[in-house]
């Protein structure tokens, strides 16, 4: 459930964009098992020493993994050095600028979806518990961040401080989908914030991040900025 870093999903990307990069993940992400450099060499007939240039930067920019095993069924002493073999790392590689995460939203209606159907309920209602879950689990997985402050950093809300110890968010993770559809986005927004806020410790009602529908009315958001706003945390949050 952690999102990898927004940078490190733009230095995937950009890896990408080089063709011969592109070939040798394509190549390594469909053979279904983990490939060495020569056969990646050969199938795409590149030099050796190319082939493994590039696969080594696909690994550093997190495209790629490594594993390193003993082929032919050998082992034991004089059996060889084992090979360092590759495999995808990823599944697929997405990254926008600004920041957006549109799976998320994506996901959670799917699910609100699904409930809705097999219980005849509200869609809404299922939506705004699906993400209240989704965030609490999320902050509770980031495990190693120093507080709520920075998973929404990792998030992509680009957390400011508001001079009264609270923040505003400086970016919209569901930006474009939110215009025009605000009332249900923003509910599920609002609702995943509060997730995140239990997932870190902090007592919901005293994140002010619930008015959002109201701030939203009032023009508080700049465009592109989240409508949410994230009252003064308790000491310590």
């Amino acid at each position: 459930m952690i999102r990898t870093p927004w940078t490190r999903r733009l230095a995937a990307v950009a890896s990408l964009g080089d063709e011969t990069r592109r070939r040798l993940f394509d190549f390594v992400a469909s053979a279904g098992h983990a490939t060495s450099r020569d056969e990646a060499a050969a199938a795409l007939g590149l030099p050796r020493s190319t082939a493994s240039f590039h696969l080594d930067r696909l690994v550093q920019d997190g495209v790629l993994a490594v594993e390193f095993r003993k082929l032919g069924g050998r082992g034991g002493p004089g059996s060889g050095r084992p090979a360092k073999l590759y495999r995808a790392a990823v599944q697929e590689v997405a990254a926008s600028v600004p920041d957006r995460n549109y799976d998320l939203a994506a996901e959670l209606l799917v699910s609100a979806i699904e409930e809705s159907a097999a219980d005849g309920g509200s869609a809404r209602d299922a939506l705004v518990r699906a993400a209240y879950a989704r965030g609490q689990a999320s902050a509770r997985a980031a495990t190693g961040m120093a507080g709520f402050a920075e998973f929404l950093t990792a998030e992509g809300y680009l957390p400011q401080s508001d001079g009264e110890g609270g923040f505003v968010l400086l970016n919209c993770p569901f930006h474009r989908i939110a215009d025009g559809h605000s009332a249900v986005v923003c509910a599920m927004n609002g609702a995943f914030l509060a997730g995140a806020a239990a997932g870190c410790g902090i007592d919901a009602t005293q994140v002010g991040a619930l008015d959002i529908a109201g701030l939203r009315a009032q023009g508080a958001a700049l465009p592109g900025q989240c409508c949410a706003r994230v009252g003064p945390l308790p000491a310590g949050s």
